[in-house]
């Protein structure tokens, strides 16, 4: 049936509104699809410019001790990361390492590729066996393989949570895990009124003339305490045969010599100073045991034989320590002082084990 020009229109411009709204939803679609992938390429451009690193989940001072739990993860842009960025799980390891001899494994990364050399040498390259997990250096085309022993890893300087532990913000602490170390207590030194767990000290015997000797050098202490109040007077140090023989010695001639002063001094930034080297040079007697005594290992040996024959440090003994005690010759007063701290280490003690027996009180 033919329709009439109305009806014609009509249909007309229904169909020219179904083709411009095709038009229109096709022009829609395009630039939705465009505007999603602009999205994705920026959200892939974006992902390519992180990167999942570890930082810093709380403060560290310079000398604290590191390690992995002192980390967490964060996303954070490849530019902000420090080209000496590396992953706390290899790097704290990496400074730990040492010969049992005490010679320093130091450690380099080369575009992200880690290399260990002996004493910084590169002609020594150190490899880690992946069976035996064992390290070594190549002699003669064979595997010469090293005895190693371990030393924490310390923050070099103060850093604050959130911070990007690079490679230049770690150091290696001198504190060898050698076979004689042993953790020692003592409560006849003098010690600085902040001082606090964690902080390093070197250990000094003050003459009445106004001599002063380093005994010991760059010592952790950790404050014992007792139900939850800290000792005043008790530091504990991790120490090696040789420095606990020096330590005694000087102990028994601080004791003797009247108006002499044991004393533990603070470093201000562990991590960046070096330890000092020790000055004070023990008695005949102690040197004599020292020489005999198969638990100093040889490196200690051979640095303490250095320090006894060193006619500097050896005539400085003469005239100042021995002379002192010759004038002194108080051994009275040194059962006296020795007795004070045995009574004083028995009531820190008791009073120790009572905390581990005392009541548990129940809050509410």
């Amino acid at each position: 049936m033919a329709s009439n020009p109305m009806q014609r229109q009509a249909r007309n411009f229904f169909l020219l509104g179904m083709v411009v709204s095709l038009l229109i939803a096709g022009v829609v679609v395009a630039l939705l699809f465009m505007q999603m992938k602009k999205i994705k390429e920026e959200n892939e451009k974006y992902s390519n410019s992180m990167r999942t690193i570890y930082v810093l989940n709380k403060d560290v001072k310079s000398g604290d001790l590191l390690d992995i739990t002192m980390f967490s993860t964060v996303q954070a842009a490849k530019t902000a990361i420090p080209l000496d960025y590396v992953d706390p799980n290899t790097l704290i390891p990496a400074y730990s390492l040492y010969t049992k001899d005490g010679a320093k494994i130091t450690t380099e990364y080369v575009e992200g590729v880690q290399h260990l050399y002996l004493n910084g040498d590169k002609s020594s390259e150190v490899f880690k066996d992946e069976v035996t997990e064992r390290y070594y250096v190549i002699k003669n085309n064979n595997k010469d393989y090293i005895e190693t022993v371990t030393a924490p890893a310390i923050a070099k300087i103060d850093a604050k949570a959130n911070t990007i532990m690079s490679q230049s913000l770690v150091a290696r602490s001198n504190e060898i895990a050698t076979d004689d170390v042993r953790k020692q207590e003592y409560n006849t030194i003098v010690l600085p009124i902040d001082l606090t767990t964690g902080d390093c000290v070197d250990i000094r015997l003050q003459l009445p003339n106004g001599q002063d000797f380093i005994v010991i050098s760059k010592k952790r202490v950790t404050i014992p305490d007792v139900s939850g109040e800290y000792l005043t007077d008790t530091i504990q140090m991790n120490l090696s045969e040789d420095e606990i023989l020096s330590l005694s010695c000087a102990i028994v001639e601080a004791y003797k010599i009247e108006g002499t002063k044991l004393y533990a001094t603070k470093y201000t930034d562990a991590g960046l100073q070096q330890a000092s080297s020790p000055t004070y040079v023990v008695n005949n007697e102690v040197a004599r045991l020292m020489d005999s005594d198969s638990n100093i290992v040889d490196k200690a040996k051979n640095a303490l034989y250095a320090r006894y024959n060193s006619n500097n440090l050896k005539s400085m003994r003469e005239q100042y320590i021995n002379s002192s005690l010759t004038q002194s010759g108080n051994e009275d007063g040194y059962k006296t002082k020795a007795q004070e701290s045995i009574t004083s280490t028995q009531e820190s003690r008791q009073k120790y084990l009572q905390s581990l027996t005392a009541p548990v009180v129940p809050t509410e």
